[in-house]
C-alpha cells in the first residue's frame, strides 16, 4: 500500500472500521498481496523501489510488537525495511517466532530479555538484541533528515517504530533510502573526431593567384550508436507531437489523406453526401486522436528528461509500459482490413528510436534531495496524486471500451444520435465506410491506453517535492489532451452530456489534482 492510497483513505477506513482495527488491515492486505506469486515484486514496484543503494537499503528497518509480527516480517521487506526487530518477545511467543522466521526476506532481530527464550530462537534468528545496543537506532520521529544522519554512520541500523511507521506512511523507507543516496554526476557525451585533419588548397588557375597559407578543417560527428537513451526517447517524444500536429492539420483540411480516398473509392463531398454529418464525426474522431497523439508526446518527453536522463529506473518502465501499449495498435488493421499509410509509416519511423530509448537500464539514478517542507503540503499532494492516478486509470478503462467498441460495433448510441443514422444504412451507402470509422476510433482507443499507462505510472512513481517536471508534463498533456476533444466536440454540435461526461470528469479531477500537487511538486519561489 502506497502513500497515495494510505494517508488519503486512513481517515476513511478509520471512520468505518476504527483506527487500529484499519491499520492492522492495511498491513494484513500488504502481507497478502506479498505472499502471492509475484506479490513481493509487485508491491516493491508499486512502493517506488527502484536503484536503492544495497549498502543503506541493508541498514534500515522497523521495530514492531510481537503480535504484526507475521505481518510485518512479509510485508515491509517489499516497501524497504531490510531488518525486522519483534520486541519484547516472551516464552510464550517463541513457536510463533519460529513460524514467522520461516521463508523471510529480511535480516531478523529478536528482543529476547530472557536467556531461555534468546537460546530457543539464536539457531532461528539471524540476531538476538537487547534493550541497548549501541548500532540499532530507534526512531519515533518521521523526520527523514534524522533518519539520514542517522544512517551516515555505516555501522548504524536505523529502525522505525510502529508509532512513526503509522504516521509517516509506507513510503517512509523509500523516501529515507533516497535522501541517503549520494548524488551522481552525469557522463558526458562521447564525442568523436571521424574526420581527420586535411589540408585545403585553393585551386591555382591563370585568373587567381596561389593559394595562400593551408588551412586546416575538422568535423565533429556524433556516432549515433553512443547516443544516449534520453535522447533517443525526447526523439521519440518530439515525433509523436509532430505526428499529432500532421494529423490535426491533415483533419482540419482535406480531411482525407490520398490514401484514405482510395480505400473508400470517395472523396469528402461524397461523405458528405451520405450524411451531412459525417464529415465533422469523422474530424472529432481524429481531431481527438490527434490531441491524444501529442499528449503522449508531451509525456514521453517528459519522462526522458526528467526521468530517464537522470538515471531513474522507474522512468524507464513507465516509457517502456506505456510504448509497449500503443505500438502494437498498428495491428488494428486486422480487423478493421484499413491501413493507415502515415500511422504505419511513424510506427516504423519510431518504433527503432523507442527501443533505442529504453533497451538499456539508465546509469545511476541523480537524486536531488531537498527539504522535507510542510507535512500538510505532502499530504494534500498525496491526495492530488490518488486523483492523477484515477484519473489515468479512468481513461486506461477509457481506451480499452473505445478499442472494443472499435473493433466491434463501431458506434455507440449517442454516435447514431448525432449522426441521425443507423449502421446498416452506412455499410449500404459505401460498404468500406464503417471499416473505415472503426480504425479511427479503435486507433483512438490505444493511443488513451497509451497515454493512460504514462500518466498512471509518471503519477505513481514520479510524486517528489520538486520535481516541477512532473507537474507540468501532466499539466501540457492534459491541456492538449482534453482540450481537442472538448473544443471539436462543441464546434460540431456533437455535446450530449451523456457522451462527454468522462471527459468533463477527467478535466475536473486533473484541475484539483494538479492544484493541490502544485506547492509540492514545483519549487518554491525565493
Amino acid at each position: 500500500m502506497p502513500d497515495w492510497t494510505y494517508h488519503p483513505l486512513r481517515p476513511v477506513t478509520a471512520a468505518v472500521v476504527g483506527r487500529r482495527r484499519s491499520q492492522r488491515a492495511a498491513l494484513r492486505l500488504l502481507a497478502t498481496l506479498t505472499s502471492l506469486p509475484g506479490g513481493f515484486r509487485m508491491d516493491s514496484a508499486f512502493a517506488g523501489r527502484f536503484g536503492a543503494p544495497a549498502e543503506v537499503a541493508a541498514r534500515l528497518g522497523a521495530s514492531v510488537p510481537v503480535a504484526v509480527a507475521r505481518d510485518a516480517v512479509r510485508a515491509l521487506p517489499a516497501l524497504g525495511a531490510s531488518v525486522i526487530e519483534v520486541r519484547p518477545v516472551g516464552p510464550a511467543d517463541v513457536a510463533l517466532i519460529r513460524r514467522v522466521a520461516a521463508g523471510r526476506r529480511c535480516t531478523l532481530v529478536v528482543g529476547a530479555a530472557e536467556p531461555e527464550v534468546a537460546a530457543a530462537l539464536a539457531p532461528h534468528v539471524d540476531r538476538i538484541a537487547g534493550d541497548d545496543e549501541p548500532d540499532l537506532v530507534r526512531l519515533s520521529d518521521p523526520d527523514v533528515a534524522g533518519a539520514a544522519a542517522a544512517l551516515a554512520d555505516p555501522a548504524v541500523t536505523v529502525l522505525a517504530t510502529s508509532a512513526l511507521l503509522v504516521a509517516a506512511g509506507p513510503g517512509w523507507f523509500q523516501r529515507v533510502t533516497e535522501a541517503t543516496a549520494p548524488p551522481t554526476e552525469m557522463k558526458a557525451l562521447p564525442i568523436e573526431m571521424t574526420t581527420p585533419p586535411v589540408e585545403v588548397k585553393a585551386p591555382t588557375t591563370e585568373a587567381t593567384a596561389p593559394a595562400g597559407p593551408s588551412g586546416r578543417a575538422s568535423g565533429i560527428v556524433v556516432d549515433p550508436r553512443r547516443w544516449p537513451a534520453w535522447w533517443w526517447g525526447m526523439l521519440v517524444g518530439l515525433g509523436m507531437i509532430v505526428a499529432g500536429l500532421g494529423a490535426a492539420v491533415i483533419t482540419l483540411g482535406p480531411l482525407l489523406a490520398w490514401y484514405d480516398n482510395e480505400y473508400l473509392g470517395a472523396g469528402r463531398g461524397q461523405l458528405e453526401a451520405v450524411n451531412p454529418r459525417l464529415v465533422h464525426f469523422v474530424q472529432h474522431d481524429r481531431i481527438s486522436l490527434a490531441g491524444a497523439l501529442i499528449a503522449i508526446g508531451v509525456l514521453y518527453a517528459g519522462l526522458a528528461w526528467g526521468g530517464i536522463r537522470r538515471g531513474w529506473t522507474w522512468a524507464r518502465y513507465a516509457y517502456l509500459a506505456s510504448g509497449a501499449v500503443g505500438f502494437p495498435t498498428l495491428f488494428y488493421f486486422v480487423s478493421s482490413g484499413f491501413v493507415d499509410v502515415l500511422h504505419a509509416a511513424a510506427t516504423v519511423t519510431l518504433f527503432p528510436m523507442f527501443v533505442l530509448a529504453v533497451r538499456h537500464r539508465p546509469g545511476p539514478p541523480r537524486w536531488t534531495v531537498r527539504p522535507e517542507g510542510p507535512e500538510f503540503v505532502r499530504r494534500r499532494a498525496l491526495v492530488g496524486q490518488l486523483l492523477m492516478i484515477l484519473v489515468g486509470a479512468g481513461m486506461l478503462v477509457g481506451g480499452v471500451t473505445i478499442s472494443v467498441v472499435g473493433l466491434s460495433s463501431v458506434f455507440v448510441t449517442t454516435d447514431l444520435a448525432f449522426l441521425g443514422t443507423d449502421t446498416h444504412h452506412l455499410q449500404a451507402a459505401n460498404p468500406r465506410l464503417v471499416p473505415f470509422i472503426a480504425h479511427d476510433r479503435a486507433g483512438f482507443g490505444g493511443a488513451l491506453m497509451s497515454a493512460a499507462a504514462a500518466i498512471v505510472l509518471l503519477s505513481a512513481w514520479g510524486w517528489r517535492r520538486g520535481e516541477s517536471w512532473v507537474w507540468w508534463s501532466l499539466a501540457l498533456a492534459a491541456v492538449t489532451g482534453f482540450a481537442p476533444a472538448v473544443v471539436v466536440h462543441m464546434f460540431i454540435g456533437y455535446t450530449s452530456f451523456e457522451h462527454l461526461v468522462p471527459v468533463y470528469l477527467g478535466i475536473a479531477l486533473t484541475a484539483v489534482a494538479l492544484t493541490l500537487a502544485h506547492p509540492y511538486l514545483n519549487r518554491p519561489r525565493r
